[in-house]
């Protein structure tokens, strides 16, 4: 006669709060579509926040592309906004925000998003654009090296005439 085995169950099951020997037909809440068990929600939270940024881009231009469609519009930037927010914390994103040097940018990036929610989408986007230029200036430098790196196209960006065209807007030092 075989040896009997005691029976296992996997992780991600549930068990009734009558028997729990016998386990629910349901996952937990906690398990995902691959089956394994995910015990730190918490760490989906910047993948998620990169997504929502993404989406943000996309309803943005897609806003443009459909003649300055308000409503695209408004969603995009909220996206967007929410995206960053949940990428960085809500404290590092306010603390960038409000530093003293991303005033001007801060300002007209949040003018520019007033005006496309009250309707003036052309002007709002104008306004967002220096805005986004004004704040995200310093991060154009590590945006370069990065698109030089990348495998298929970087030798695009490391042409003599391209690279010396982001070698002179690179300050000395490079902010992240």
């Amino acid at each position: 006669m075989a040896p009997v085995r005691p029976v296992t169950f996997p992780s991600d099951l549930t068990f009734s709060r009558l028997s729990p020997s016998v386990p629910c037909i349901g996952l937990s809440p906690l398990s995902t579509a691959a089956g394994h068990t995910d015990r730190h929600p918490q760490r989906r939270v910047p993948e998620i926040g990169l997504g929502l940024t993404g989406f943000g881009i996309f309803f943005s231009l897609l806003g443009v592309l459909f003649f300055f469609d308000k409503g695209l519009l408004a969603m995009g930037n909220i996206l967007f906004l929410s995206g960053v927010m949940l990428t960085i914390g809500l404290k590092s994103t306010m603390q960038f925000f409000m530093k003293r040097q991303n005033y001007k940018g801060t300002i007209a990036f949040g003018l520019g998003f007033f005006l496309v929610l009250i309707g003036w989408p052309i002007i709002g986007m104008i306004l967002e654009s220096y805005g986004f230029i004004a704040l995200f200036s310093g991060f154009w430098p590590t945006l370069a090296v990065f698109l030089q790196r990348i495998p298929v196209i970087g030798w695009l960006f490391q042409q003599p005439f391209i690279s010396s065209f982001l070698d002179r807007y690179r300050p000395k030092r490079v902010p992240v």
